[in-house]
């Protein structure tokens, strides 16, 4: 019983999606639980604010469907949190390779 609730949580994992307009669009994803919290190491900072990330809850499958469309357009991409991060590299936006952490949370970001 106890594994059907954790694969429950895994499967319910969403991701908050904001789709900024300006010369080119800039697609900012996070993890759900990350929004409104900071992190600090070093000299990095990452605020993962309500105005820049706070958008459209999605679920995994709905994001990554997304993405996939916004890929074959000019845009940016802003990625934070394990879910995210991986959503971004299946659509081919993130070179797993060039991934930062801070505080342990994966940060990435694309231009196509």
């Amino acid at each position: 019983m106890a594994r059907e609730n954790k694969r429950d949580r895994i499967k319910d994992k969403k991701v908050f999606v904001k789709i900024h307009q300006a010369y080119r669009e800039i697609i900012a994803v996070c993890d759900s639980e990350l929004l409104g919290k900071r992190f600090e190491e070093g000299n990095l900072q990452l605020e993962i604010n309500k105005h820049f990330y706070g958008g459209e809850e999605m679920s995994e499958s709905q994001a990554l469907e997304l993405l996939n469309e916004k890929a074959e357009e000019d845009a940016c991409f802003n990625f934070v949190g394990k879910l995210a991060v991986e959503l971004g590299a299946k659509a081919g936006i993130v070179d797993m390779d060039r991934v930062i952490k801070i505080q342990g949370v994966p940060h990435a970001m694309g231009l196509l």
